[in-house]
């Protein structure tokens, strides 16, 4: 694998200091930006993505919190720990109105964009074994951390310099820890929670389709609203009660209300393959409300013969967390399954021809930074000003190339 920039504690930055390039990204919690400090790196030869939240925004304070958390658990004081699909806190701000934080920037897009640019628009079992097992080694690690994930999607893996996948965006995962039996029968006792029918219609507001008909243009996440059922924290539990996530992505149990736990990411691992290899979600209906039926009753249809790739999907998209493959065994089990055969587990990242890597562009960005420059200040007022502003064309340039692993 490529050699990662000289490594750096995370350090307190400066608003004044900073200008973007360009946005990378907008979500309902924050903007993306593409930054350097114009006090270390003034010829812009080094950018790092920066994610920015609005301390006025419902909730935009507690989540960038959660966020800057997780991301500080990741970064390990010593280099040599650092998780090579898990990002690394570069450094964050805290001002009256903002809150913010700096991981490295991966230049390749994301694997929903990616797979926009296949033919057919659907990766090669090959090339989904590839990302997928590097996802599960990032999943395993969250998971011996205590944390669970919560919002595996696409758009949420990234495409390092490197070619290798990395994580994002963890403002929606949790601290789980596993309690005793008796503990854990009370607690679903207490938090019992039928949302299906009512809550969830009344609690989460409309939000458009987040997948892409007819361009390229990748449209925002239809990121389904947390909904809280008693006070939220960072804190050690046995199972979650909040309802988040994607709604294609959405697991039976968290729709069912009765608390979830890590199996809740090895349902979202399956989803994400079945995207990858047929171009959609197994339980896409015309609506939200048919969509979560779906994922609650309808078995996953699968085309052509049956394989390894289709049972591995299949053993992830049990509808009971505890048939589910990896719920037992967590990561390790799911690693034994065929689908993963003659996979060097700990050669991943020693791959140098992933199935993509993006072409380096930094005389492209120099030239940005000197000549476009972007204050991030003036970018939110204008957007306030405004209301609404086109969101970006995603950036991809290359065609893949992948030698098999």
């Amino acid at each position: 694998m490529e050699s990662d920039p000289p490594y750096s504690p995370p350090v307190s930055l400066e608003l004044e200091n900073l200008k973007a390039i360009k946005v990378l990204g907008e979500g309902a919690m924050g903007t993306v930006f593409l930054v350097y400090d114009t006090a270390t790196d003034p010829t812009g030869r080094s950018p790092f993505a920066l994610k920015v939240v609005q301390r006025s925004k419902h909730d935009a304070d507690r989540r960038a919190r959660l966020e800057i958390a997780v991301l500080e658990k990741l970064s390990p004081a010593n280099p040599e720990f650092q998780h090579p699909f898990l990002p690394r806190l570069l450094g964050h701000l805290h001002t009256a109105e903002f809150l913010a934080w700096a991981v490295p920037y991966c230049p390749g897009s994301d694997l929903h964009v990616l797979r926009y640019h296949q033919i057919d628009r659907v990766f090669s079992p090959v090339v989904i074994r590839f990302y997928v097992a590097e996802v599960l080694c990032a999943l395993e690690h969250l998971h011996s951390l205590g944390i669970v994930y919560r919002d595996l999607k696409p758009e949420n893996i990234l495409i390092q310099q490197s070619g290798h996948a990395m994580l994002t965006d963890f403002d929606l995962s949790r601290n789980l820890k596993k309690k005793n039996s008796s503990e854990s029968s009370t607690d679903e006792k207490k938090d019992r929670y039928w949302l299906f029918r009512n809550t969830f219609i009344r609690c989460i507001p409309a939000v458009p389709d987040c997948r892409i008909e007819r361009t390229f243009v990748k449209s925002k996440s239809a990121r389904v609203s947390p909904v809280n059922r008693r006070k939220l924290s960072f804190s050690n539990e046995e199972r979650s009660n909040s309802f988040v996530g994607t709604e294609e992505y959405v697991s039976p149990e968290v729709l069912r209300g009765h608390g979830h736990e890590f199996a809740v990411d090895w349902w979202s691992l399956g989803i994400l393959c079945y995207e990858m290899l047929y171009g959609t979600t197994p339980f896409k209906a015309e609506n939200r409300k048919e969509t979560f039926r779906k994922i609650l009753t309808k078995e996953p249809d699968f085309m052509g013969e049956r394989n390894t790739l289709t049972d591995f999907i299949g053993r992830l998209l049990k509808k009971d967390p505890k048939k589910r493959l990896g719920y037992h065994g967590g990561a390790s089990e799911i690693k034994e399954h065929p689908f993963f055969e003659g996979v060097n587990w700990e050669l991943l990242t020693e791959v140098n021809r992933p199935p993509f890597i993006p072409p380096r562009d930094e005389d492209d960005l120099t030239e940005k930074a000197t000549a476009e420059e972007l204050d991030i200040k003036e970018y939110f007022a204008r957007l306030k000003a405004t209301t609404s502003l086109p969101p970006p064309s995603p950036q991809f340039r290359g065609n893949v190339s992948f030698t098999e692993f």
